[in-house]
């Protein structure tokens, strides 16, 4: 996806703090109003610090409850500073304010090399097995940093709604949904998604079951 960049006049606003459980988001972002958020997209603050950049192997997938977890030590997560509350709440925030202006595609994919996991082809649509993964989502204020970004892949075999990054995106609209409805602090549902999403998986599949969450 594209960052934040000047288009045509006649374009949507942005809106939102990213699609809510299968939506999709706008086709891109309005430069004047991501601006006028003051957001600093290149700002980073790791949820675990000093983070020194992992050699090629040196990272291990972890699992929980079935699912996988980055390696805490490789992709601690990390959230952008600027991003506030009152940012994820207002009308013309989108994820495409943050994305892909701090680090490019290539060194993106070097993650695979820190996890010893092979670059998947064909990595798209129904045939997707892998996603470079924001641990802390962009939508929840996340950095577009190395610290925050792990590729998480599989399971063979299953339709891709049910492959683990897909039933992780649940969890981040869930926990989206929860922020901005005043019901869970934003610093904890960062450091909770950071340290195991996984343990809000039910929640989120009883919440997001076929559109929007419900949050009551």
């Amino acid at each position: 996806m594209l960052p934040c960049s000047r288009i045509a006049m006649a374009m949507l606003f942005c809106i939102g703090a990213g699609a809510a459980y299968g939506q999709q988001e706008p086709a891109a972002a309005n430069p004047e109003k991501c601006a006028e958020l003051h957001i600093d997209d290149k700002a980073s603050t790791a949820l675990r610090q000093p983070w020194t950049q992992p050699s090629n192997r040196g990272c291990t997938v972890r699992t929980a409850h079935g699912l996988q977890l980055p390696d805490a030590k490789c992709t601690p997560g990390a959230v952008n500073p600027t991003v506030t509350l009152q940012i994820l709440r207002a009308p013309g925030f989108t994820t495409r304010c943050l994305r892909d202006d701090v680090t490019s595609e290539e060194r993106k994919a070097a993650t695979y090399d820190w996890y010893g996991i092979k670059h998947p082809r064909n990595n798209d649509g129904q045939s997707q097995t892998c996603e470079l993964d924001h641990l802390v989502p962009l939508e929840m204020g996340g950095a577009d940093t190395l610290d925050n970004i792990w590729p998480q892949c599989g399971p063979a075999g299953v339709a891709l709604d049910q492959r683990f990054f897909k039933r992780k995106d649940k969890v981040e609209d869930y926990l989206t949904a929860m922020i901005r409805a005043g019901k869970m602090d934003i610093d904890v549902a960062r450091r909770g998604i950071a340290g195991d999403w996984t343990k809000f998986l039910d929640e989120a599949d009883a919440a997001c079951k076929s559109g929007p969450c419900e949050i009551k």
